[in-house]
């Protein structure tokens, strides 16, 4: 499946780019190998491997370290192994075939691949074909009627479902659009599970996405904080002029932070 945006929720699209997949793949061993064999050399894969990319590819093939988070073997049948692997991003599947085969001694290719989620977006749940799509208009169009459009295009605020979530008072959402950074005065509610360098989704108090950012501080380190920058904004998302404005001026930033209060 391939995550697709539209408008302005292209520019949140990132997010589930850099979050962790998962995979169904179907691996063909060069020799026959015992079964019990293959799943226990596969789970030495489990956890953080290097991995350098494959000839064909993208990207700079220097040596890297992936992270691999678990990796189910579903079928053997003869030299071909069906698995499920859920992975860090840019994590290479056909080379993690290349390199199982390797530690068994036999070599092997990937020869099926089909991505079945990203982050929280799952096949099973969010899967939407062309078809569907297009049925969906047709509906739209001829009867006006949007319920399969509504059900097939998601808010954006779904792609930031995953994060942690700081939701900020209504007179520091302005203050974000313009580039501010957000003030600890400036939030009303966070979640619990937020560590120090997390990506976070900073919300108003509606559950509208307003931007996405890195924590400075962890839930604790805010709640006892009276001051100081508590997100650092990375990407905006709200337009200006949506919420009213609470500070002076663009050329007032040091004021900027108090009006969030």
């Amino acid at each position: 499946m391939l995550p697709i945006a539209l408008d302005k929720a292209t520019r949140v699209i990132g997010i589930l780019m850099h979050s962790y997949k998962e995979y169904v793949a179907l691996m063909e061993l060069h020799d026959n190998v015992d079964s019990n064999k293959v799943i226990e050399t596969m789970k030495l894969f489990i956890g953080k491997i290097y991995q350098r990319p494959p000839l064909r590819s993208s990207v700079k093939r220097t040596l890297r370290v992936r992270e691999i988070y678990s990796l189910d073997v579903l079928e053997i049948e003869g030299r071909h192994v069906l698995f499920k692997v859920r992975c860090e991003s840019g994590t290479y599947i056909r080379k993690l075939c290349h390199d199982i085969g390797l530690l068994l001694g036999v070599g092997a290719h990937m020869r099926e691949l089909r991505r079945t989620a990203v982050a929280h977006l799952t096949e099973d749940l969010n899967l939407v074909t062309m078809q569907n799509l297009s049925e969906a208009l047709y509906i739209w169009n001829r009867y006006k009627d949007d319920t399969l459009l509504r059900k097939y295009i998601v808010p954006m605020e779904y792609i930031a479902a995953h994060l942690p979530k700081v939701l900020v008072r209504d007179t520091a959402v302005d203050a974000i659009a313009h580039g501010a950074q957000l003030a600890v005065p400036g939030i009303a509610i966070l979640s619990k599970n937020i560590n120090k360098d997390d990506t976070v989704a900073v919300m108003t108090l509606k559950g509208e996405l307003v931007a996405v950012g890195r924590a400075l501080m962890s839930s604790e380190e805010i709640l006892k904080a009276e001051k100081g920058i508590a997100v650092e904004i990375n990407r905006v998302i709200m337009d200006p002029g949506v919420y009213p404005k609470a500070w002076k001026s663009s050329k007032d930033k040091p004021q900027i932070q108090q009006a969030m209060n």
